[in-house]
């Protein structure tokens, strides 16, 4: 017997369409560099994303074609995310926090052809045009002023054309008469490089069917809980494993969509909030430890929605830092994943089967987890024995599969280091997973510490010591030590006006870790050095501290 279903391909033009038809008169909002808000419908997004489709085509894009952006997050990047596919290419988004050469070498080992650019991001292309050339470069006007003719790149660069006015260039019949380039599901629509803090950044592809599958499991009930009654306020760069994929989610429900633009310190987003307050937000902790700490030190200068459902993830989150924000009514949702699992492999959420059964102390401790597993994707921990029992304690490295899940690099040749024989992604985060399916994230496997034969877990120590009322950050690194090998070195930082010495630190540590466990030192510093994705940098710290010398 065969299958009756059509077989219809998943694609993005059916959720562009979708917003464009049903969602006509809801918003998006874009945080211009001056502050200012601008606001359009989502009919005339989907107008102006079928223009840009229109006017790809007339520059003789074809299927597969790269188109590079160097965007903040605003309304034209959320036109790329859609309107470059629907032209048959893939978008690739360019991290503007790497290094310019980085950066450079990037474009060019995905042969991008075009360029979207920010015109307020046109310095920072200027250093790593020289790398790689444009066949041609779209500068949007986000500042509102004249947009450069080459803006002193000379040969290094084609022309600058204004992204408004090149799209204003194709006639209404042109866009009228727009058809999709025809595509199978498993046609790519988008790009990310890993961050390459460990040798050259990755290209991942997505396609079609990748990105529908995930953006539909992440927002059911459980996880995103993703509604058209949302105000979704992506905080999580666009150009960071496609802001978590919520962009996609909220497009295909209508969410009001407030965008925060160059705008990312604490006190900047806070003032966004009282304008257009968020149901539903997303961000790294460290954004979101510095947010807390300003608004707490401000009492009554800002308001925090209510009810407000924030997703944080891409390091691990304190629990410190999931009670001080629910002692404000907002509810903290941990999350866990890579640029290699689209991004979402586990959300945290209250599982039935534990209702009336757990303390609040214990929802706070599970909270501080990485949550349960998605629907659709398979994992499992592997240790040295094989693979592990669910059981909360044995630990491993953490192997994934699943139909949104990366099979291979883009231009690299096959690597036992990241893939198994047998098909798994190797993620290199090592964890438990206990009996009810939460997933427990001891630490990643170049930052676990071996002393004396036995394994530290650096991500526990941090999330303890910044569990401390004086301590705003820290970071938990190995220094070698001639007898046990390796011990562990805390890195703080303090809140300001605060002091607290090591010995004070000890023992706030010493009621939850075994003395073996506890920092031999600890080190009082400014700031943590913080990776283009805004996770604490710990190999910047590991040579820092290089040769240290620990106190007798």
């Amino acid at each position: 017997m065969h299958a009756t279903m059509m077989r219809t391909p998943l694609s993005l033009n059916s959720l562009l369409d979708r917003a464009g038809r049903m969602f006509g008169t809801n918003e998006i909002v874009s945080r211009l560099p001056d502050r200012s808000m601008r606001r359009h419908t989502y009919a005339q997004w989907h107008a102006r994303t079928r223009r840009l489709a229109a006017a790809l085509l007339a520059a003789g894009l074809k299927p597969g074609d790269r188109v590079a952006t160097l965007c903040w997050n605003h309304h034209a990047h959320l036109e790329a995310y859609f309107g470059i596919p629907a032209a048959g290419g893939v978008m690739h988004t360019l991290n503007l926090r790497l290094a310019p050469d980085e950066i450079g070498w990037i474009a060019g080992h995905a042969q991008d052809r075009f360029l979207i650019v920010d015109d307020v991001l046109l310095p920072l292309f200027a250093q790593f045009a020289k790398h790689h050339r444009f066949e041609r470069v779209f500068v949007f006007p986000f500042s509102g002023a004249a947009v450069p003719s080459d803006a002193g790149l000379g040969e290094q660069a084609p022309p600058l054309e204004d992204y408004e006015q090149w799209l204003a260039a194709v006639s209404d019949e042109a866009v009228r008469g727009l058809q999709y380039v025809p595509h199978d599901e498993d046609a790519p629509v988008a790009m990310c490089y890993t961050s390459g803090t460990t040798g050259r950044p990755k290209g991942v592809v997505y396609s079609h069917r990748s990105t529908i599958l995930h953006t539909l499991t992440a927002s059911m009930p459980d996880l995103w809980n993703l509604s058209g009654r949302d105000v979704v306020f992506p905080v999580t760069p666009m150009f960071h494993a496609n802001s978590w994929g919520i962009p996609y989610g909220a497009v295909m429900l209508g969410a009001k969509l407030v965008f925060p633009g160059p705008h990312l310190h604490p006190e900047d987003l806070l003032d966004q909030m009282q304008v257009d307050p968020p149901t539903f937000t997303l961000g790294v902790p460290t954004i979101w430890l510095s947010m807390i700490q300003l608004h707490e030190a401000n009492p009554g200068r800002w308001t925090l929605p209510a009810g407000l459902r924030s997703m944080v993830g891409g390091s691990a989150v304190p629990e410190a830092l999931i009670r001080a924000f629910a002692r404000h009514g907002v509810m903290i949702q941990q999350g866990w994943g890579m640029t290699e699992t689209s991004p979402v492999c586990t959300i945290f959420y209250e599982k039935s089967e534990l209702a009336g059964r757990l303390t609040e102390d214990q929802w706070f401790a599970r909270r501080a987890m990485a949550g349960v597993l998605v629907p659709l994707v398979d994992l499992r921990i592997v240790g040295d024995g094989g693979e592990q029992p669910w059981d909360g304690d044995s630990v491993g490295e953490i192997q994934v599969r699943g139909p949104f899940i990366t099979g291979g690099y883009h231009a690299v040749d096959a690597d036992p280091d990241k893939f198994t024989g047998d098909g798994w992604l190797r993620t290199g985060d090592v964890g438990a997973m206990d009996a009810h399916g939460y997933l427990r994230i001891s630490d990643r496997t170049k930052d676990l510490i071996k002393s004396g034969g036995e394994w530290i877990s650096s991500v526990d120590l941090e999330n303890a010591i910044m569990g401390h009322p004086a301590v705003a950050e820290a970071a938990v690194i190995a220094v070698a030590h001639p007898k046990w090998a390796e011990r562990p070195l805390a890195c703080v930082v303090l809140k300001p006006g605060a002091s607290v010495d090591a010995a004070q630190l000890r023992a706030h540590l010493s009621t939850a870790f075994a003395k073996w466990q506890l920092p031999d030192a600890f080190e009082f510093i400014d700031a943590i050095p913080r990776t283009s994705t805004g996770k604490f940098w710990k190999a910047r710290l590991r040579e820092r501290f290089a040769g240290y010398v620990l106190p007798e």
